[in-house]
C-alpha cells in the first residue's frame, strides 16, 4: 500500500510562499508586508518561512530568479514552435504566462521588486547577471529569426533594445497605468516587425 504524503515538498512550499508574497506585496506594499503575514497567507508558520528563506529580501530575490527561469522557458518554447518573426510576435501576443507564475500575472509588481532589490548595493551583481541572461536570450531569439528573414539585424543590439523597450513600458505602467495599455510592448514589437518587413 502506497504511503499518503501529507507534507508539501520544498518546491511546493516555496511556490506557495511566492504566491502569498505576491498577494501581500500587491495588497500592502513591499515594506508593509511582514514575514508573519506572508507565512500565514501561505498557510505556514514563521518557522516554515525561515526554513526556506533567511529574510524577506532573500525571498524577493528568489521570486525574481524563479520568474526569470519561467520566462526563459516560456520564450524558448515559443521560439521552438514559431521561428518566423511575424508568427513569433503573434504567438507572443496570444500567449499567457503560467498561472503558477505570480510575477507573470503582475508585471508592475515585477518592476517594483526589481527596484526594491536594486536599492541594495550588494544585490546589484545578481540583478546584473539576470539582465545579461535576458539580453542573451533576446539576442538568441533575434538570431534565430534572422535566419528566416532577408533583413539581418545585429542580435546583441536588437536584444538590448527590445529589453529596454519592455522595461520602459513597465515603468510607464507604474506611472500612468491608464495611459499605457498592458499590451503596449507586444503591440510595439509587432509594429516594428511590420515596418522592418516593409523595408525588405
Amino acid at each position: 500500500m502506497s504511503r499518503v504524503r501529507t507534507r508539501p515538498t520544498r518546491d511546493e512550499t516555496r511556490e506557495r510562499l511566492f504566491q502569498a508574497a505576491a498577494q501581500m506585496f500587491e495588497e500592502r506594499g513591499i515594506g508593509a508586508a511582514s514575514i508573519d503575514a506572508i507565512a500565514a497567507a501561505a498557510g505556514f508558520t514563521r518557522g516554515a518561512f525561515y526554513s526556506n528563506f533567511a529574510s524577506k529580501d532573500e525571498l524577493i530575490v528568489a521570486m525574481l530568479e524563479d520568474h526569470a527561469d519561467r520566462s526563459v522557458q516560456h520564450f524558448r518554447d515559443l521560439l521552438a514552435r514559431h521561428r518566423n518573426a511575424g508568427d513569433f510576435v503573434s504567438a507572443l501576443a496570444r500567449a499567457e504566462r503560467s498561472h503558477q507564475d505570480p510575477l507573470g500575472r503582475a508585471p508592475l509588481l515585477h518592476m517594483e521588486l526589481i527596484l526594491f532589490v536594486a536599492r541594495a548595493e550588494q544585490r546589484l551583481p545578481e540583478l546584473r547577471e539576470r539582465l545579461r541572461a535576458r539580453r542573451a536570450l533576446a539576442a538568441e531569439i533575434v538570431s534565430t529569426i534572422n535566419r528566416e528573414t532577408k533583413n539581418k539585424i545585429d542580435p546583441a543590439w536588437a536584444g538590448a533594445m527590445l529589453l529596454a523597450l519592455e522595461d520602459g513600458y513597465r515603468l510607464h505602467r507604474l506611472i500612468d497605468p491608464h495611459g499605457t495599455p498592458a499590451d503596449s510592448f507586444v503591440s510595439t514589437v509587432g509594429e516594428l516587425q511590420r515596418l522592418i518587413g516593409m523595408s525588405e
